[in-house]
């Protein structure tokens, strides 16, 4: 019994702990059996192995607390979904062939590819457990434990593929984003029918987001890994900025960085002068990565050339987490706004038929991320100034100047919305107020709101403030999103080119009526945020983290992921011969 101290063991009390536990991963809806059972399911009188494994999971049919997770946030569980796969499989053993083994470990690998973490998966514990059940007589408990533990190894790397490793309603208890629509038992069935026809491969090759863009990134982070691989790409080390026309070394380390960035042809990285190829070049970089496109390798410039590559392969994981979180809601017709990114979009059938700039809200008034339904447009919008602007922002412009009200058409409202005049207002401790600007091209919120209701107060809407749509950071709003060709929208939303389209549009806005139009179909809006771009020809753009949500990602990312307990004691029972477990 000595050899067995090294087999990989579970013991049932540490399994069955974990199990009720009801560890969770970030996953975004609830599971039902897969097939529901008609009639008690038993393992088979001469299946030792399968009564071992009924015998485990059995107790955690009554487990308590539940295996699903709170109602509002409820994931797929893995624990739930390793009960139901062996309740509907009369508790065989799964993983008897090694082939499937061997195509699981190889898999767990790859995962590397995705920007996960293979350590997560204890491969070395499952290589070393399956080498040991070659070499020395087993017990049905203990190839009970092995076959428990790859299954859940199995689901849990899938689950991570697929719907992501992080919760992200762990990160923002404001994450309101489901998979309605979007059937987790299609995913799940076809996984272990993948496992049934011992091509555990295909499982791990559909589980990922198969849109473009993951594809692109992920082999955007192949690329960046390479970059590493061979050193890291060269830093730029100089106290002052670069400009045009100058002539000294760091000018050399500077072409040197734009050649590795694939902006200027290698031919050119010799030399010390700054002169228009360098100067196109740096434009180039500066326009794909968000910043000022002067020229100018200024302090901004050369930062963001200084990031190392290891952290621009992080900035590429986190975003690919976040695919995985989201990729599987953009189906249909729907509108996304990109917040780090600055920009709108609308799709019609995935492919997108329209896109915008926009404005999003300031690092302290940030645009929140969730998903909502467009219901309605506002025409010639009046605006209710929100308390949190009427105290930072409107009533000192107030106190300063008298004229601020008049001049801007806002009125003065009590509680029970009569006309109040300003002067009569104490407006060092104004109390019951309500300001309210009419109408106008010239209001905060121009000609047309676009209505999603939601939490927030958060809304799409025209702006007069139309010279900042020219700067290259726009976080500049309240947390309301700003867009520059709003009506071009609208008349997408409404689909309907004979009473809404642009002419009609102008007609209603003509009349200076405040109207409500409601959509004849409601569109999702997705607010997400993302930190790189994918242009078509494969090359990632790195955005600033205006908000600063990487970070927390990145840390949840690297986080190991929980996974059962190991215990290298053996295991109780009666030994048999190795090799397969009878059926």
């Amino acid at each position: 019994m000595v050899l067995l101290t090294r087999l990989f063991v579970i013991s049932r009390v540490f399994f069955m702990g974990f199990l009720i536990s009801g560890t969770a991963l970030g996953q975004t809806s609830s599971i039902e059996p897969l097939n529901a059972p008609t009639s008690i399911i038993e393992a088979g009188a001469d299946d030792n192995v399968g009564q071992a494994i009924q015998a485990t999971l059995e107790p955690l049919k009554t487990a308590f607390p539940p295996l699903l997770t709170a109602p509002r946030n409820r994931r797929v569980d893995v624990s739930r979904l390793v009960m139901d796969f062996y309740t509907h499989r009369a508790y065989r053993a799964a993983w008897t062939n090694d082939s499937d083994v061997a195509q699981l470990i190889a898999s767990l690998n790859a995962t590397e590819a995705d920007g996960l973490t293979p350590a997560d998966f204890h491969i070395d514990e499952l290589v070393r457990s399956q080498t040991t059940m070659h070499t020395t007589p087993v017990t049905p408990e203990q190839r009970a434990a092995f076959d428990l533990a790859t299954t859940h190894t199995f689901i849990t790397a899938l689950l991570q593929l697929r719907r992501g490793k992080v919760d992200p309603s762990r990160l923002d208890i404001h994450w309101n984003f489901d998979s309605n629509g979007v059937d987790p038992r299609d995913d799940f069935n076809a996984f272990f029918a993948a496992l049934d026809n011992h091509d555990v491969a295909k499982a791990f090759a559909q589980a990922p987001p198969q849109e473009a863009v993951y594809v692109g990134l992920r082999q955007a982070l192949a690329q960046l890994r390479g970059i590493r691989d061979r050193g890291g790409w060269p830093k730029v080390i100089v106290d002052h900025s670069l400009k045009p026309g100058m002539d000294e070394p760091a000018v050399a380390q500077l072409r040197a960085r734009m050649v590795a960035a694939g902006f200027l042809d290698p031919r050119l990285i010799h030399g010390t002068e700054y002169d228009g190829a360098v100067t196109a070049a740096v434009k180039k970089y500066q326009n794909e990565q968000y910043l000022s496109a002067d020229g100018m390798a200024g302090a901004t410039t050369l930062a963001a050339l200084n990031v190392p590559v290891d952290a621009r392969i992080d900035q590429v994981r986190v975003n690919m987490e976040r695919a995985r979180w989201l990729l599987y809601k953009l189906q249909g017709t729907f509108v996304i706004v990109d917040i780090a990114g600055y920009k709108v979009a609308m799709y019609r059938d995935g492919v997108p038929i329209w896109r915008s700039r926009v404005q999003v809200g300031k690092a302290a008034r940030n645009t929140p991320v969730f998903q909502a339904q467009i219901t309605y447009i506002t025409f010639n919008p009046t605006w209710t100034v929100p308390p949190t602007i009427l105290k930072e922002d409107v009533l000192p412009k107030i106190q300063s100047n008298p004229g601020y009200l008049a001049a801007n058409r806002i009125r003065v409202l009590d509680r029970e919305g009569n006309v109040l005049d300003p002067s009569s207002v104490d407006w060092t401790n104004p109390r019951g107020l309500t300001l309210r600007q009419d109408a106008g091209p010239d209001s905060s919120l121009g000609r047309v709101v676009i209505r999603f209701p939601n939490d927030y107060a958060i809304y799409l809407h025209d702006t007069p403030h139309r010279e900042l749509f020219a700067k290259t950071i726009r976080a500049t709003s309240s947390g309301c999103i700003r867009v520059e060709n709003p009506l071009q929208l609208v008349e997408l939303l409404f689909n309907d080119p004979v009473r809404w389209n642009s002419e009609g549009i102008q007609k209603q806005l003509a009349s200076g009526k405040t109207e409500n139009i409601r959509l004849p179909v409601k569109v999702p809006v997705l607010l997400a945020y993302w930190t790189v771009d994918l242009g078509s020809d494969g090359r990632v753009a790195f955005k600033p983290d205006v908000y600063g949500y990487d970070a927390p990602v990145l840390r949840a990312l690297n986080r190991p992921s929980p996974m059962p307990v190991l215990d290298l004691h053996s295991a109780v029972g009666s030994v048999v011969a190795a090799g397969p477990a009878r059926q």
